[in-house]
This record gives C-alpha cells, structure tokens and sequence, in this order.
C-alpha cells in the first residue's frame, strides 16, 4: 500500500480503474462454472450493490465536495458545486440514455431503449451495462485526482482506494449478470465471457479521464465530484433498484441495499 501511495494519483487511477474491471472479469468468469445465475442471488446482488454506490455517492463523493468548497471561499454558497454537479451528473447519464440504444437486464427485446436499431440483444444489454460503468470509473478517478488538492484530509488517498474496493466488489456480481444470460440465450461461455468483462473495459479509461480533469482544472474538483455522485445515483435509482425489487425478492433485497450501504459506510469512514 506505501508503494502504491507513492504513485502519480494519474497512476493510481489507472490501477484502481484495472482493478475495477478485474473484478469484472473474474464476475464474468462464472459463466465456466455455472449455467446460470439464481435470481434471488441476483437480486440481493443488486441491492447490495446500490447501497454501495449510494454510499460512495455521499462518503466519498458529496460530502468531500462541499468540505473542499467550504475550504475554499464559498461560504454559505458551499452547496453549490454539490448541488450543481450532482444535479449535472444525473442529466449527463440521461443523455446517454436517449443517444445510445441499450437493454436493460431481463428485459425483453421491445423494451430496448434510446434510438431504433436493429441491434442484436446481446449487443444491447452489452451498451446498457457499458454506459452504467462509466460513472463508475469516473468516481473513481476524481477521488483519486482529488488527492493532489487534499479535498477532505490528510487521508483522502485511503478513503479513494475504500471507494474503488466497494465498486470492484458490486462490480463481481454485475460481471456475471451479463455473461450468464449471453450464455442461457445461446452463445458459447467464450463469447459470454468476453462480453461480460469488455463492459467494464471504460471504467479504467473514465478513471484516467477523471483524474487528468480534476488535477489540470482543480477550481472544477467540487463539481466533478458531485457529477460522479449524481451520476451513480440516477444508475441506481434507474437499473439497480428497480431490477432488485420485480421478482418477488424485495426484502431480501432491500435488506442486501442496508448491508451494502453499511459496508460502504464503514469502509470509507475508517479508511477516509
């Protein structure tokens, strides 16, 4: 870990983002060991990763963000950034939505989203899960990037890398929710493999983008952080939430929402 703080926070981004998307590919990589996912696990996986991200959202993004303003000459105005960049987050992810076709998981083909394609599913559920990493990656790279201001304390740097290990271990269970219905729906654990894990491939790629942002123009580190948060939200209020709660596992799944949130607390608390 000392060898891994002494990094460029570019750098450490970039680990955190490969890191991110190794826990993807070892998600997808059940589909060599199963043939399918159970659906209540599924669920509870689902819940527990929203309050993971809820979590991250305010811990590591949103209350960072309004310390760095209050720390730097806004004032009674130190919401602004937050609420800005939050609210900007949220409309960024929707614009994705509407320019990009995509599925939503377990969903049938008409309920495709964004523009009319004649896209195969796979391809689809593959663009919806692509567009949900990005924020991922983001959040990451910022908290990262973050570092070099010294937004919250002299502990930033822990309180990054508790944020990158809540969104690797949500990231377990997302990996193979793509690649076992590839895989049920008829292509080879290969290619369900390869689809599942190069959905995550942006998250490294929006990590650097994130920390490269925030360190050249470090009056937009409030806002960038608060994006982060507001865009992770709208995934969770829009994919996560909902998918966890229409198959007649909710309080198993809410449940998983808690216990995900608390671990996400617990870990950039003690380590942030």
């Amino acid at each position: 870990m000392s060898v891994f703080a002494s990094y460029h926070p570019v750098l450490q981004a970039l680990i955190a983002g490969l890191f991110t998307w190794g826990c993807t590919i070892l998600g997808s990589s059940f589909v060599f060991l199963f043939k399918e996912v159970n659906r209540k696990f599924l669920d509870i996986m689902n819940g527990f990763a929203a309050g993971v991200m809820i979590a991250a959202s305010f811990w590591s993004l949103l209350a960072p963000s309004i310390t760095y303003a209050e720390r730097n000459g806004y004032g009674v105005w130190s919401w602004v950034p937050a609420a800005v960049g939050f609210i900007a987050g949220g409309l960024f992810l929707r614009l994705i939505d509407v320019i990009i076709p995509h599925l939503h998981l377990n969903e049938p083909i008409e309920n495709r989203e964004g523009p009319n394609t004649k896209a195969s599913k796979n391809l689809l559920l593959f663009l919806a899960i692509t567009i949900h990493n990005i924020p991922e990656g983001l959040s990451v790279g910022v908290a990262f990037g973050a570092t070099i201001a010294g937004v919250a304390n002299g502990d930033a740097f822990l309180s990054a890398v508790g944020l990158a290990l809540g969104i690797g271990i949500q990231n377990i269970p997302e990996g193979s929710a793509l690649s076992m219905p590839i895989r049920a729906a008829g292509s080879s654990r290969w290619r369900a493999f390869n689809i599942g894990q190069l959905s995550a491939i942006v998250e490294p790629i929006a990590a650097v983008i994130g920390a490269v942002t925030v360190i050249s123009i470090v009056a937009i580190l409030p806002y960038a952080l608060a994006f982060a948060a507001g865009a992770m939200i709208f995934v969770v209020v829009e994919e996560l939430v909902p998918e966890s709660q229409t198959n007649g596992n909710n309080d198993s799944a809410t449940l998983a929402l808690m216990v995900g949130f608390v671990i996400m607390m617990i870990l950039d608390v003690s380590l942030g």
